[in-house]
């Protein structure tokens, strides 16, 4: 007698719900590079948005911002910054501000492992990431627990299998590695499991250098091939409000000057940490974002620097972060408007902070994502698998994620129009109270007209039942789980592990790189 799963694994194979988990179906659409169909929605007005960017500059100049690097103080000070020696405060003029928004890229060629996997950020193009930074992991079966390796390396395989996630990024913090060899484990798995664009820890210069040595190594580029083109991308969170913390002063210099990516985000919660209304929020959001952005662009000009919001609000009777909100669509439609009126390549946040894989984790993410999709955002983090604010990633919530994101890529593709589609000709054939099932239109198209679902199912009532009555997020499961199990990393990556781990047994042996603070 033929198993359960082995029946359910054959039915979902037939009606095509496996979609790049495995599915026979013919139609192969293309994910990997999407350019957003939507005009971008406003929620200011341009004298609005041009009075938050004067406020912003005001806040810069007038009141500052805390720096605490002396290295970036002086790097700022020496470009004609005001700084207070006994506060640590940089002020920053406007003139300095329109200096560096001048000298910033208005695209970014982003160059991963493989050609086909390379990515342009800049207005109009659009890309996901899944969940990051999570101390913890979650799934049905083993339940929520801490990060691991295992479990890192179980998020990159899965990243890598969706063409719809188009950059690598830290999922989980694998907290069962030493963190003088972390970044070793993280960029090991990234570098054999995947060929998309690789994530660095800012977490100090020497992890840092190790971590660009890795890549040199696996993509088998010079100092110079790799300081002349973006091979890899970190991001820099300030610490709202009007702070700027050692690592992440540190990481700005060293990415800047290695010609890296710097996605340069304030998080910004309204009524926590920034004023409490949006445009407050997204103010102070703005004054940050160009801060740091000051500072990249004045030790390179023309750095790779990606313009990042993160705003959202808290929760007013507990102060937890809430997210797809109204008041998070709002901060990412505005501030997708400040992101155009500097004309720099911009990346938002999706994400939930419900605690399990259900409706109201799939409505504040799919809110999330419309926001960003509508705001024009070039990069949305977050944007797959995020639970608990970010205290979590679930391995069923990134795939049923995945479904949403799929379904945006679908509208970024064209919608035919021409004569062939509009179908005189199919509709003359059918006559009136007939059938367009076996129609030589649809005969022509029925493979591969309609997007296949990933996880959603299709089938009636009793048909669900004597499949098992799975919801989605179960369903989900069987999903990641053969996902894994059928998962072989691309040739190219999985060769690269022998020159890292030599160079891996090498710095291990001479004790690693412990992280800065």
């Amino acid at each position: 007698m033929v198993d359960d799963a082995a029946q359910d694994t054959r039915r979902e194979r037939r009606r095509g719900r496996m979609g790049e988990a495995g599915s026979e179906s013919s139609r192969k659409p293309n994910y990997r590079s999407l350019k957003n169909p939507f005009l971008p929605q406003p929620i200011f007005s341009d004298d609005q948005v041009a009075s938050i960017h004067d406020t912003a500059l005001r806040v810069l100049e007038e009141l500052g911002i805390k720096v605490l690097l002396p290295e970036a103080r002086e790097v700022l000070a020496r470009a004609g910054a005001l700084v207070d020696p006994d506060t640590d405060m940089v002020r920053i003029g406007r003139d300095m501000v329109a200096a560096v928004l001048a000298s910033a890229p208005r695209s970014i060629h982003a160059y991963a492992g493989a050609r086909a996997r390379d990515l342009s950020l800049e207005l109009g193009s659009m890309t996901f990431l899944a969940g990051s930074g999570a101390p913890n992991v979650t799934d049905l079966e083993r339940g929520r627990r801490p990060g691991t390796l295992v479990a890192f390396e179980e998020l990159i395989k899965l990243v890598q299998h969706f063409d719809v996630l188009h950059m690598l990024g830290p999922c989980t913090e694998p907290q069962d590695i030493d963190n003088r060899f972390r970044h070793y484990a993280v960029n090991r798995a990234q570098l054999t499991l995947s060929d998309k664009f690789p994530f660095v820890f800012a977490r100090g210069t020497p992890q840092v250098d190790d971590s660009f040595e890795m890549i040199r190594l696996a993509r088998g580029l010079s100092e110079d091939e790799f300081r002349s083109g973006a091979h890899c991308y970190t991001v820099i969170n300030t610490n709202s409000p009007r702070q700027l913390d050692i690592p992440m002063a540190q990481g700005i210099i060293d990415f800047a000057k290695a010609g890296q990516v710097l996605i340069i985000t304030p998080f910004c919660l309204a009524g926590a940490m920034a004023p409490i209304t949006v445009a407050g929020a997204l103010t102070l959001q703005h004054a940050e974002a160009l801060a740091g952005l000051t500072l990249a662009q004045i030790v390179r000009p023309g750095a790779p620097v990606v313009y990042g919001s993160f705003s959202s609000n808290v929760d007013m009777k507990s102060g937890a972060p809430a997210f797809g909100t109204p008041e998070h669509v709002k901060a990412t439609l505005g501030a997708g408007q400040l992101a155009r009126f500097t004309g720099l390549p911009w990346r938002s946040g999706g994400g939930s902070a419900a605690n399990v894989s259900d409706a109201q984790a799939a409505h504040e993410t799919q809110f999330a994502l419309w926001g960003s999709v509508l705001a024009g955002a070039t990069v949305c983090i977050h944007a797959a698998g995020w639970l608990e604010g970010g205290l979590s990633v679930s391995l069923e919530k990134l795939v049923t994620d995945i479904e949403a994101l799929q379904t945006v890529a679908e509208l970024c593709a064209a919608t035919p129009g021409d004569d062939d589609a509009i179908g005189f000709e199919a509709i003359a054939e059918v006559q009136p109270g007939g059938h367009f099932f076996s129609a030589g239109h649809t005969m022509a198209r029925y493979r591969t007209a309609f997007y296949e679902p990933l996880v959603a199912d299709w089938s009636n009532f009793g048909n669900w039942t004597q499949s098992g009555s799975k919801t989605a997020t179960e369903r989900a499961t069987g999903i990641w789980k053969r996902t894994l199990a059928d998962f072989t990393p691309p040739a190219a990556a999985a060769a690269t592990s022998g020159v890292l781990d030599a160079f891996i047994a090498r710095r291990t042996e001479e004790g690693g790189a412990a992280p800065v603070s």
